[in-house]
């Protein structure tokens, strides 16, 4: 139990970190860079995964249960909307609500999907678990809320329009329990895939890649086809015809076997977790990726001229999101 406490943790600190790199490319719009990332991220790293790393990888899909294949194809599309709907909802709430929004509505729903798959378990572990994922939720708002309030201290002026907030809102909160259909594809497909990986001569670990491989492809089709379309639309393909292009492309590789790494991470975390892995290990992989990107935040000091009340807050943010992952871990040591 410990070992996938520790392999969660470290999958959300990649997590956390994956996306630090694009903030050193050059001569690229917003959609240059997160389009080159997600096509590298989604077809390209999976791919190379797969060929290099998982023996007899034809024979696995093939013994994969078409529904099962079809189920998490379709969970995954679904997820590459919902991160892209988040992206979308910044642009009417802002990145603070929007994320606390987005990312509290992924844990809460996506933390419970492995129990509407496999069951329930004894009431005192699954109302400690619960309480732990509440104590984080708290947390995620908490640092919400930071965020908004130092947003309004540096521009007071701004204000966002009551239809908005509203269509923003909405947006951050459909596109949360869209994104949690990663958990579903996982969940639903970590078994079959594992049993197949083993009797095709793999380790079990590799079951991770396998699993990712899916998700990652599937997602990477509705991901894809939004990113074309606003290239498209801002005319922004000649952005790519730069001298900055292998700098850039080399940079947005680094986020890709990143982000790629720590999804197989939490993938090897949550079996290792055991009954509950899904659970647990989903709330605690998202949970420390958003402490990752706050503590970052503290270290570049992007909090250093934010008021006293927003400090405040989001130091109990970061403390109750502590707090709710120990709770957590501790409601899975009790099976």
């Amino acid at each position: 139990m410990i070992e996938g406490v520790l392999w969660s943790i470290f999958a959300g600190l990649m997590l956390g970190l994956y996306a630090l790199p694009e903030k050193f490319t050059k001569e690229f719009e917003f959609e240059n860079t997160w389009g080159l990332f997600f096509m590298i991220n989604t077809f390209i790293i999976p791919n190379i995964a797969a060929y290099f790393m998982v023996d007899n990888f034809g024979e696995i899909l093939g013994a994969i249960p078409t529904n099962v294949l079809l189920g998490m194809g379709i969970a995954s599309f679904l997820w590459g909307i919902g991160v892209m709907m988040w992206g979308k909802a910044i642009n009417y709430i802002g990145l603070s609500l929007g994320f606390s929004l987005f990312i509290g509505t992924i844990i809460l729903i996506g933390s419970l999907i492995p129990f509407m798959i496999d069951g329930i378990p004894e009431l005192h572990v699954f109302g400690t678990i619960m309480v732990g994922i509440l104590i984080v939720l708290i947390g995620v708002m908490s640092n919400g809320r930071a965020g908004i309030l130092k947003q309004q201290e540096s521009d007071k002026e701004s204000e966002v329009k009551s239809d908005n907030m509203i269509k923003g809102i909405a947006i951050a909160v459909i596109g949360g329990l869209l994104a949690t259909g990663f958990n579903y594809a996982n969940t639903v497909g970590g078994g079959v895939i594992r049993d197949a990986v083993v009797a095709n001569g793999n380790a079990e670990w590799v079951s991770a890649i396998v699993v990712m491989y899916i998700i990652y492809i599937f997602g990477g089709l509705s991901i894809a086809t939004y990113f074309i379309y606003q290239l498209t639309k801002k005319s922004l393909w000649g952005n790519f015809v730069t001298s900055q292009l292998p700098r850039n492309t080399i940079l947005t590789t680094v986020m890709g076997i990143f982000n790629f790494a720590a999804s197989a991470l939490f993938a090897y975390a949550a079996f290792r977790l055991g009954q509950n892995g899904g659970t647990v290990g989903y709330a605690i992989f998202n949970t420390v990726s958003v402490g990752v990107a706050i503590v970052g935040g503290l270290i570049t000091k992007e909090w250093l001229e934010a008021p006293k009340q927003a400090k405040t807050s989001l130091y109990v943010g970061l403390s109750c999101m502590v707090l709710g992952i120990t709770v957590i871990a501790f409601g899975n040591s009790l099976i």
